[in-house]
């Protein structure tokens, strides 16, 4: 689950081309299009707890993944097109399996009309090999022709504003999102970005050297591939390294911005980022961009952008332009013929995570479905993947939750009175979203054909770009969604204090129609108390009830919350999945607490909608053991050695047999359900209890 800094989501570079002219969609009636079915028949299976997977070789009390998850997981090795594999990649095998019958009748509906007519565009370019394969390289030839011809600092200053306005800016972040200080308007914000490895510690840490070579290696077989002869391109490629190193050096590492939201807000004028940059304009930039020059918007990062500046001053054109024409076809290789797809590959799923098979063709072209045109599947998704009552019992369980965590935080023993009122009112203030929007997106404009696949992605890049820019300076539309209903997560935005709950997620294990209360309790139930606690983490709780970044502590109670946190960051900091790994309790800390209040809560609403009926002993089980079973049944995963030390690297979240762990430990009900002893690894005492929400 995730906790939505959208300006983080939102203004990630992007590193597409630029999109070319297309013919628009013909028109058709509603009556022309073709109802959408779905053949359940043909979909992967769902994981539900069965009794049957408790190892009895092992003790709850002192390896409770491992008594819940280790049978199913030995039984479930992670298949070839994987880097991991659980509970949420099973889903999302599932929803691709729903999503790709819906493509493929999209594709094959000549009448289609509107979002049926994009995906169908989309899917059926996407999978049009021979196509791909006769166009090659030749679609971003006039691109690379561009970059060819620079010669100088303004020269490429001017080459960026020109392609950040297509929708194809490699370089750094901008785009719109709500104002820290007002979040009922959106402001413009430039953030860093640039880099092609996964995280600034990639650039210099020891342990990832086999990485950084190996990705000198890809820069210079995608520059050979783009027609730079070999020799050329190994010395290159050493330029594009040198180049992002510098960049790394300025640029926030993923656990920086992960644990302090007000990076991403620097409110400037655009006269004081002029002086700040001034060999890139930024006065400049708004007005290529067609984007009214504002007050002020948010120059996050400043230490980026102004040695993105020097850059331009002091680095010569000729690296620049391998850095360029790298990141541009670089970004372009998915959708390019099979040469370039293999070294995106084989760099950035088989090196990087350990992903041994590429995923098949449809699954790729889906994948770019979503990200181009999700919202548009997504509408699709929902006729036939969500059953009106999922959403009934849902807003029941969001209801259930939200009164047991008001009874929480009334209770706490730590926090003053002052600050619990305003804790309550952020509480009132919590906006849940569940299955779809409200309103959907409207796609009127984004023109795409069956000619070329990557020419439909280049459209959806400018599309997309400008309809995010058209936003700057208006009131935020809290309708607009930050994940797609086919999205197997969660999330809670903190600008919004809004809570998302997708279609997709609303199955087995997390949801289940046949459960009883206890198992959908501890799985989904943990969920939604999960992002409700993230709105009081370490970072969302810098956020007041209307989104506002503001400190609404009093100054004994902040403190009293750091104590508690510094405890469960010592807690996370002890786990180690092998050798010379280690979970960062800090990285993670933000979703540890929200773990630790999301099941806490989730518990005591259990507890009240089975009051006073007699506990049926499922299986034998009694509910609270059914309860923590429902919640370890969500976190059974397993991963590739490359991809859990990526994750360990660069995730805010705890590996999952961590999660599974981590909160029961330190809930007294849980040592009671399974009669665990003090002194056993999931019995948390004393000063190392840690009670926070």
């Amino acid at each position: 689950m995730l906790l939505t800094l959208s300006v983080a989501v939102a203004l990630a570079a992007c590193k597409r081309e630029p999109a070319a002219d297309q013919a628009a969609a013909p028109a058709a009636s509603p009556a022309e299009a073709k109802p959408l079915t779905l053949d359940e028949s043909k979909l992967p299976p769902v994981n539900r707890f069965q009794l049957a997977d408790l190892d009895s070789s092992k003790n709850a009390c002192t390896d409770f993944n491992g008594y819940v998850n280790s049978k199913w997981l030995a039984a479930n090795p992670i298949p070839g097109d994987r880097s991991s594999w659980g509970a949420f990649e099973m889903l999302d095998e599932r929803s691709n399996a729903v999503q790709h019958q819906l493509a493929e009748q999209a594709a094959a509906d000549k009448n289609a009309a509107g979002i049926e007519k994009i995906v169908g565009d989309f899917y059926a370019t996407g999978m049009d090999e021979a196509k791909i394969e006769d166009q090659g390289i030749k679609p971003l030839e006039p691109e690379l022709g561009a970059i060819d011809a620079l010669t100088d600092g303004p020269s490429i200053a001017e080459y960026l504003r020109k392609s950040a306005a297509k929708g194809q800016n490699v370089l750094f972040g901008f785009g719109s999102d709500s104002d820290f200080d007002d979040p009922t308007l959106n402001i413009a914000y430039a953030t860093q970005g640039g880099l092609g490895l996964p995280d600034t510690t990639y650039y210099f840490d020891a342990d990832k050297k086999d990485k950084r070579d190996a990705y000198v290696a890809h820069v210079a077989k995608v520059l050979e591939l783009s027609g730079v002869p070999a020799a050329d391109a190994a010395t290159q490629a050493k330029d594009v390294m040198a180049f992002e190193t510098r960049l790394a050096k300025v640029s926030k590492s993923r656990k920086d911005m992960s644990r302090d939201a007000k990076l991403f807000y620097n409110p400037v004028s655009l006269a004081d980022a002029d002086k700040l940059a001034p060999n890139f304009p930024w006065t400049k930039f708004f007005e290529s961009q067609g984007v009214a020059a504002p007050k002020m918007f948010s120059f996050a990062m400043p230490e980026f952008h102004q040695e993105v500046s020097k850059m331009l001053a002091d680095v010569p054109a000729a690296q620049w332009k391998s850095y360029l024409r790298f990141h541009i076809v670089d970004g372009a290789s998915p959708y390019l013929s099979d040469a370039f797809v293999q070294e995106n590959f084989n760099f950035y799923s088989k090196t990087l995570r350990g992903q041994k098979e590429i995923k098949p063709r449809w699954k790729r072209v889906l994948a770019t479905v979503n990200g181009e045109a999700g919202e548009a599947l997504g509408q699709m998704y929902v006729k036939v993947a969500f059953p009106a009552e999922s959403k009934q019992r849902m807003e029941a369980l969001v209801k259930n939750m939200s009164d047991a965590l008001k009874v929480r935080i009334q209770n706490l023993a730590w926090m003053s009175d002052e600050t619990k009122a305003k804790a309550v009112a952020k509480w009132e203030k919590f906006d849940p979203r569940i299955g779809y929007p409200s309103k959907w997106r409207d796609w009127a404009g984004l023109q795409t054909n069956r000619d070329s696949y990557i020419g439909n992605v280049m459209a959806a890049d400018e599309f997309n770009y400008k309809w995010d820019l058209g936003k700057i300076g208006k009131p935020v539309d809290r309708t607009e969604w930050g994940m797609k209903p086919q999205t197997v997560n969660a999330s809670y935005n903190p600008q919004q204090n809004q809570l998302t709950f997708p279609a997709a997620i609303l199955q087995p294990p997390f949801f289940d129609a046949k459960a009883d209360d206890p198992i959908n309790y501890g799985g989904i139930g943990a969920v939604i108390g999960h992002e409700m606690t993230h709105g009081y983490d370490d970072q969302g709780s810098r956020f007041g009830p209307t989104g506002k970044f503001e400190d609404w502590w009093t100054k004994a109670d902040a403190e009293g919350f750091k104590s508690k946190t510094g405890k469960l960051v010592a807690q996370f900091n002890e786990y180690s999945p092998g050798p010379g790994l280690k979970v960062d309790g800090l990285h993670t800390l933000g979703e540890n607490i929200a773990d630790l209040g999301g099941l806490a809560t989730a518990y005591d609403a259990m507890k009240k909608a089975t009051a006073g009926t007699p506990d049926p002993m499922t299986d034998g089980m009694t509910r609270d053991q059914r309860f923590f079973y429902g919640w370890a049944t969500v976190w059974r995963r397993s991963h590739t050695p490359d991809d859990m030390k990526n994750r360990l690297a660069t995730d805010e979240h705890a590996l999952a047999q961590f999660r599974a762990v981590g909160a029961p430990s330190n809930l007294p009900a849980f040592a009671a359900a399974f009669s665990c002893k003090p002194g056993q690894p999931m019995v948390r005492e004393g000063d190392k209890q840690v009670v926070i929400w």
